[in-house]
């Protein structure tokens, strides 16, 4: 492997086989394993890792960046992770620096003042894929800043139940959309601009999205069809944008645990995806496999199938799982060729990194890097772009010169909610906008905002003040959702949350943000319900109620700001639902490609399978858009070849704004059955008032093709009838064309 030295065009030669021939076993074993520093029920302290890779030569520690560190302070952030490139490359015999992961799913959050873009839902709800290739950019650039090479991102997962806890994370139930910004995400992170790239990692190989009951963790249970045309899309998108790494699930699937099954890691993952690079563990889903799958006796039997199931790097190991994997060598449980088959992925990337020329930082930079002005332009661009506007009955955009404004709720002023989870738990107050903060921008000096917290998210508070406040206001603005969290809602103890939601059992608002809603409702002033979330939220009542709701979803750092900004019209809310918002639990599963299937009984005495709240693509604006003629460029094609289509959009209102546009497919006759409708391809025009433009999209021919239970995918002959916005057209497949 060529590279060449900092400041110089000089090549430097560096091949792993020839570091790999010098280590001895124990050096091998300690290059697959990795440590952290700070607390998840047992302490490691920063002497602690020190002694670990000084004395078992450990190849990865997570020093911050995973919700446990004690270090948050950009500065220290990168003497800590100089002190531990030190450690390994002037204290141990062969000085290999370390790999340095953070969970940086949607931006360097765990690091005070970063840049905190939207979460995976939030960015989705764009159709912008370029705005997640320059958040994935701007990660890396803080991410390097600080000391941390591999970011434990993107989330490909497609979400099938909204009740999981990690749905935010997700860019949404279409696996075109989690394709497509998964992609966008590796190519910002892997981007060799400025020289700032970092290693990404598509995360949780193969299908973590739908646990059962939406439990986190659950186990996974489908055919291999659905498997292939649902679950692998986003992964193999990733693996062909250059992506790095591979995480494992922690669910089994069919039965088999992710992270020690075989035909997981090696033949659907290497051998069908052709993926070459590393696959890491993820946390502790190695000693899941003997605590809880039960598929092995003890650790050191969790161990020996997990690596010889095809996982390169036991992520936490430490050094109990590094003896382990030498005590299974010299036994003969373990070839020492499948050691050195993972050892050489890890020095590869390591050299491809860069690490061995330079593994150092500048601690004083960093404080400048991370969270830069045009960092922050960036973020706030995205959540712009994100705000989804799912009702208004003429009551936006409000004026700024309004006599009083009410902004009541949890999410009214917290900055933490904001960011969601995977971000510093008590972010620095100058470190983002909250709503309130945008509102007071928005509005002008002759305006009163008034602000009463009103509920918590679980727990009664001054509900009183806030209802008298609102029916002095000339409209409310009531800021309602989910607070920080992640994987099961937790740890809600560790904020000082009280209560009990969110949950998976529960969809709707709990009650003290109801009444609070209910209450300020009655007073009969215009009340604006704006949603800060990292699911959808069964909101019946509101949607019949409330005259005007926003989705703003985690919206990151400078949410307030775009928030008020679309409130207060300055920004024309474009976003798109990239999820569905069911009615209520009891009607889940609801997403919008379920399959094909009779209704015996007749559709009048039984709903639609998806009866959603608000279906999926579903976004308003302020101004109006007319979609037509949808049309192909050749209504029949070869069974090899993908479809061209236009279609016409003019903005038919009097104000600028951004149309996004999805296309739906549907096989009308196929050998197997199909979703109703699959979601082919999007695009989003921006048009002035009164302009019109003429949108060519590609439906690429895989997108045709029926998925069999080998996973193997066929177009067959027939037609297939396109959606767009109201449009519909058709085109045949002809296999002698």
């Amino acid at each position: 492997m060529v590279q060449h030295r900092a400041g110089s065009s000089e090549p430097v030669v560096r091949d792993p086989d020839a570091i790999l021939d010098g280590l001895s076993l124990s050096e091998k074993v300690g290059q697959l394993v990795g440590t952290w520093i700070g607390s998840m029920g047992e302490d490691v302290s920063l002497e602690d890792a020190k002694t670990m890779v000084r004395e078992g030569n450990l190849g990865t520690v997570a020093a911050f960046g995973i919700g446990v560190s004690w270090f948050h302070d950009p500065e220290r952030v990168a003497e800590v992770a100089n002190e531990m490139q030190r450690t390994a490359v002037e204290e141990t015999d062969h000085g290999i620096p370390l790999l340095l992961p953070v969970d940086g799913v949607h931006g360097h959050g765990y690091v005070d003042h970063a840049a905190v873009f939207p979460h995976g839902l939030g960015v989705a709800a764009t159709r912008r894929p370029d705005l997640a290739r320059t958040a994935g950019q701007v990660t890396a650039t803080e991410m390097r800043a600080t000391g941390a090479n591999v970011n434990y991102a993107p989330t490909g997962d497609v979400v099938r139940d909204p009740r999981w806890g990690r749905t935010f994370e997700t860019y949404g139930e279409s696996p075109l959309l989690c394709s497509e910004f998964a992609a966008a995400t590796v190519r910002g992170l892997e981007s060799e601009a400025d020289g700032e790239r970092v290693a990404a990692t598509i995360k949780h190989f193969p299908a973590y999205g739908d646990p059962t009951g939406g439990e986190d963790t659950g186990a996974v249970e489908c055919d291999l069809a659905t498997l292939y045309r649902d679950y692998l899309p986003p992964f193999e998108a990733a693996i062909d944008a250059g992506v790095s790494l591979v995480m494992p699930c922690y669910n089994a699937v069919n039965g088999e645990p992710a992270h020690g099954s075989e035909f997981i890691l090696t033949e659907l993952l290497r051998e069908r995806l052709g993926f070459d690079g590393a696959v890491v563990s993820d946390w502790g889903g190695v000693d899941h496999l003997h605590e809880d799958h039960r598929v092995t006796r003890d650790q050191r039997d969790s161990a020996r199938r997990a690596i010889d199931a095809g996982l390169d790097s036991i992520s936490i190991g430490r050094d109990e799982h590094a003896a382990h994997l030498h005590d299974l060598v010299e036994s003969g449980e373990l070839p020492e060729e499948r050691i050195d088959e993972a050892v050489r992925r890890i020095l590869e990337l390591k050299i491809d990194l860069g690490l061995f020329e330079d593994p150092y930082v500048d601690p004083g930079a960093a404080s400048k890097i991370v969270g830069a002005p045009d960092h922050r332009d960036a973020v706030l661009e995205a959540a712009r772009e994100s705000q989804t506007l799912l009702k208004n009955d003429d009551l936006l955009p409000l004026d700024s010169d309004l006599e009083e404004v009410l902004v009541t709720g949890p999410n009214a002023d917290s900055l933490r909610n904001q960011l969601g989870g995977w971000s510093v738990q008590q972010p620095k107050p100058d470190a983002g906008t909250t709503l309130l903060e945008g509102v007071e921008a928005a509005t002008s000096d002759r305006t009163t905002v008034r602000y009463e917290r009103g509920a918590g998210i679980d727990e009664p508070d001054d509900v009183d003040a806030a209802v008298d406040a609102a029916a002095d206001a000339d409209v409310a603005v009531v800021a309602l959702g989910e607070n920080w969290y992640y994987h099961e809602f937790g740890p809600q103890e560790v904020a000082g949350e009280t209560g009990s939601f969110p949950t998976r059992t529960e969809l709707g608002l709990p009650d003290a943000q109801r009444e609070l809603l209910e209450r300020v409702h009655e007073t009969g002033t215009p009340t604006v319900l704006v949603l800060i979330t990292g699911r959808p939220l069964a909101i019946e009542w509101a949607a019949e109620e409330i005259p005007a709701i926003l989705m703003s979803y985690y919206p990151g750092s400078e949410g307030g700001t775009a928030i008020a900004e679309t409130l207060f019209g300055t920004n024309n809310p474009s976003g798109r639902l990239p999820i569905t918002v069911p009615r209520s639990v009891g009607h889940l599963p609801s997403h919008f490609d379920q399959l094909a299937h009779p209704t015996p009984i007749g559709d009048d005495e039984h709903p639609d399978s998806y009866d959603p709240l608000f279906e999926f693509g579903h976004g308003l604006s302020y101004t109006e858009f007319d979609v037509s003629d949808l049309e192909t460029t050749n209504a029949t094609i070869g069974p090899g070849e993908p479809v061209d289509v236009t279609v016409t959009v003019e903005n038919v209102g009097d104000r600028a704004g951004a149309r996004a546009l999805d296309v739906f497919l549907r096989d009308d006759v196929s050998s197997r059955v199909r979703p109703v409708r699959e979601h082919v391809a999007f695009a989003t025009v921006d048009l002035e008032a009164g302009e019109s433009t003429t949108v060519e999209l590609t439906i690429p021919n895989d997108a045709l093709a029926v998925t069999g239970p080998n996973g193997r995918r066929t177009v067959e002959p027939g037609t297939f009838t396109l959606f767009c916005d109201g449009c519909s057209t058709t085109v045949e497949v002809d296999s002698e064309y």
